[in-house]
């Protein structure tokens, strides 16, 4: 589960500016061929201006909500019909410019809005989730649980010798092993499944709708992805792990969690770097 457009958002503000001016050619060429018929095309302007802004950046958004109203401004004087007012044509054409400016500011707002909601919820080191939003993407499973009687997986992984790592290679070694494990899971996580990082070295993966069986081919996939990860960095890592599958509601997330990290202390009592299911049934 990842961050809404922040695929979009990795293709560069060049390319997006590029788009945009693109598309801004076009609705001018529209509005040029329309405007003897009386037909406005003031509203399609609108569309580069909010590309290159939340897409690029509030600047670059502002120079083509300059460029929307020089362009429209150009067509009217052109082929527009004649204006017995120079005060109305330029009055247009500040408001005009007032309009596009107000569209940048509102986008750059919902931008900086979403921007606040993502760094309350994520983890400052690894990217993945955190523990307050865990709750809530827990809660949500619970409730579609008790609602349509849809079963989830709980995955509580806990990086072995971490300590080890840390005390022999120095912190710094030690959270990009975390920042790795975190980017390598969400990678080969599906699309509907959530990472989160629940404090030190233990991550909580949050399976939607995913019955034993399938949990277990998840979490050994990724196992197995994670271990070649710890490798090829030279880190002495391995990973115990505790599944827990929930057919019925858990009294609370609370005791979620305890049943789901007891599996994972199994794993690690069995000699660590392995995985213990169980199935929560009420």
């Amino acid at each position: 589960m990842t961050a809404p457009g922040a695929p979009f958002e990795r293709a560069g503000k060049s390319y997006w500016t590029f788009l945009g001016l693109v598309f801004l050619v076009l609705v001018g060429l529209v509005d040029y061929y329309l405007v003897p018929y009386g037909m406005s095309v003031a509203l399609f302007y609108v569309f580069p201006i909010a590309l290159v802004t939340w897409l690029a950046d509030a600047k670059r958004g502002a120079v083509i909500a300059l460029l929307s109203a020089l362009t429209w401004l150009l067509n009217d004087a052109v082929v527009g019909p004649p204006n017995p007012h120079r005060i109305i044509f330029v009055w247009n054409a500040c408001v005009r410019l007032f309009f596009f400016g107000l569209t940048v500011f509102a986008i750059r707002l919902g931008k900086a809005d979403e921007f606040e909601r993502a760094v309350a919820n994520t983890d400052f080191l690894t990217g993945a989730f955190n523990r307050r939003f865990f709750d809530v993407l827990a809660q949500r499973e619970v409730d579609r649980l008790e609602r349509y009687g849809r079963p989830f997986s709980l995955a509580y992984l806990d990086l072995d010798n971490f300590k080890n790592l840390n005390d022999t290679l120095g912190h710094s070694a030690g959270n990009r092993c975390l920042q790795a494990v975190a980017s390598s899971a969400r990678a080969h996580l599906r699309k509907a499944d959530a990472l989160a990082r629940m404090g030190g070295d233990e991550f909580v993966v949050v399976l939607p709708e995913t019955e034993e069986e399938a949990a277990k081919m998840v979490v050994s996939k990724v196992r197995d992805l994670l271990l070649e990860e710890m490798r090829k960095n030279g880190w002495p890592i391995t990973l115990s792990i505790g599944v827990l599958t929930l057919v019925k509601p858990p009294p609370s997330i609370d005791d979620m969690l305890r049943m789901v990290d007891m599996e994972m202390y199994a794993a690690k009592k069995g000699g660590k770097n392995g995985i213990s299911c169980a199935v929560y049934r009420g």
